[in-house]
């Protein structure tokens, strides 16, 4: 199955860089670009791209907006944001608003196609640490206007067993599959497993969302600054 890809960047020499990247991966078709967050929008919707590739600064429309857009009218689509720092406001609004991770733009081409086979698939791609330092950096940003209240946020957590509980709390503390499994004696199968009923119980796209979930349900909460 080939990955359909669309490139968002308002640098047509990173673009171009990115796609001579891409067109070496037998399993990737770079199928659109877009040099501003409008034009992202529109091509996500008419040449139906598996993943974006989205630069969270650019002009027109910024690629939050562009990301949160996309997400709302094209559920199916997977955003991975492109970001120069890995703390990063941009990076995490990006996060908030539906991406599925990011990777900084110097990454290794091995790295880039990887992170697009993984996002397509479903899971995300940013480091849970990473994930969790973001969290803590910019924690006073979490309460958006219509989330839930402590109610609600309690009463979907007590939809899940208290083995699921166990491997959410992990997952937020910023741990691997592989990391959790050595914790709590199983296999690396079954915590994805885990992750996954986790995931659908929860109604989240992915672990990144499941971390930000925990961190506003109150599992997990910022860590102490010195």
């Amino acid at each position: 199955m080939t990955i359909r890809v669309l490139l968002a960047d308002d640098q047509e020499l990173l673009r171009l860089g990115f796609r001579m990247i891409l067109a070496q991966e037998p399993d990737i078709e770079v199928v659109g670009e877009a040099g501003n967050g409008e034009e992202a929008i529109a091509l996500a919707s008419s040449s139906n791209p598996d993943v974006v590739l989205m630069d969270v600064r650019m002009p027109v429309v910024d690629g939050i907006e562009a990301t949160r857009r996309i997400v709302l009218d094209n559920p199916a689509v997977r955003v991975l944001v492109l970001t120069t720092f890995d703390l990063d406001a941009y990076a995490f609004g990006a996060l908030r608003a539906g991406a599925s991770g990011f990777l900084l733009k110097d990454v290794p081409p091995e790295e880039l196609a990887a992170g697009i086979r993984i996002v397509a698939s479903g899971d995300a791609v940013v480091s849970p640490r990473v994930t969790r330092r973001l969290l803590d950096e910019y924690a006073h940003v979490l309460d958006v206007p219509g989330a839930p209240d402590r109610a609600q946020y309690d009463m979907t957590v007590a939809k899940l067993t208290d083995r699921e509980h166990e491997v959410l709390v992990a997952v937020a503390e910023g741990l691997s599959n592989a990391e959790i499994a050595g914790r709590l004696f199983v296999s690396e199968a079954t915590v994805k497993s885990h992750v996954g009923r986790i995931l659908g119980k929860l109604g989240l796209r992915d672990r990144v969302q499941a971390v930000v979930f925990a961190f506003r349900a109150g599992i997990v909460r910022p860590e102490s600054k010195p």
